[in-house]
């Protein structure tokens, strides 16, 4: 990974007015910290809500079109993710990282089929593995000629509802790839609200100075104007007037902490 990449947004694409407010926050970040690398992230499909009746998006089409907006307005580089290998050109098309969800990182053909599109590629490490099963995800998307890939810590399964990071997994899965951790997705409680996930909030700044303390290659923020009206996964993303502090408090800690390691 050339620059430190942040990569932050919304959960999922709700409307434009709060992709452009994200956006152009993101964007001012990106002016003020000109060596950091900001990609904006949001989802036009969550295919894994905890129930049927939940909201997942806007769907492919009216998703992409927002993410070309924001892209556009912007000049921010974007991200999304894609459930289904035939999803692969068409999302290629507009995005400049295609992300693997944590749920399909074992998926062989949705594995292959992203690298095959020359677009950089993000996988999320699967709750269920263990840091070094990600050496076979990385083999997978060499095999499909990848060329630029990362694999990113999410926490993996603890007991029922719950989740932990074993900060050990960013130094093992760095001998494979670089390797971006997920602050807001860390502190997911899957399931834990019996129709949707939970998430404890207060506890992703402090893990983020942890995995940045440990060395990491980039961060990975879910950031909303209301995260408590959120339609998805409020309870675990930052409210988006407090990301700047956040931001800058970190990216100060790791010029430290690079400094100090010269």
């Amino acid at each position: 990974m050339e620059k430190f990449t942040i990569i932050a947004g919304p959960c999922v694409i709700e409307n434009k007015d709060i992709c452009f407010k994200v956006g152009e926050l993101i964007a001012n970040l990106q002016e003020k910290f000109s060596d950091i690398r900001f990609v904006f992230k949001s989802s036009y499909d969550k295919a894994n809500r905890s129930s049927h009746e939940s909201f997942r998006g806007l769907g492919i089409d009216e998703g992409l079109h927002i993410l070309s907006m924001v892209k556009k307005e912007f000049n921010l580089p974007v991200l999304t993710d894609i459930h289904e290998s035939h999803q692969a050109d068409l999302v290629s098309g507009v995005v400049d990282i295609i992300q693997i969800p944590a749920f399909l990182s074992r998926q062989t053909d949705l594995l292959l089929a992203a690298g095959r599109t020359g677009k950089e590629i993000n996988v999320k490490k699967g709750q269920f593995l263990a840091p070094w099963d990600t050496k076979n995800i990385v083999e997978k998307l060499k095999f499909s000629g990848a060329k630029k890939f990362y694999l990113t810590e999410r926490g993996v399964s603890f007991g029922y509802n719950n989740l932990v990071v074993d900060m050990r997994s960013i130094p093992i899965m760095r001998e494979f790839a670089p390797v971006i951790y997920d602050a807001t997705h860390s502190v997911q409680l899957p399931g834990g609200k019996g129709k949707s996930s939970g998430g404890q909030r207060e506890f992703i700044y402090p893990l983020a100075k942890a995995a940045v303390s440990v060395g990491i290659d980039g961060l990975f923020f879910e950031t909303h104007p209301d995260p408590d009206k959120a339609l998805s996964d409020g309870p675990n993303q930052i409210p988006l007037n407090d990301f700047p502090d956040i931001v800058s408090n970190l990216i100060k800690l790791r010029e430290f902490i690079v400094e100090e390691n010269l």
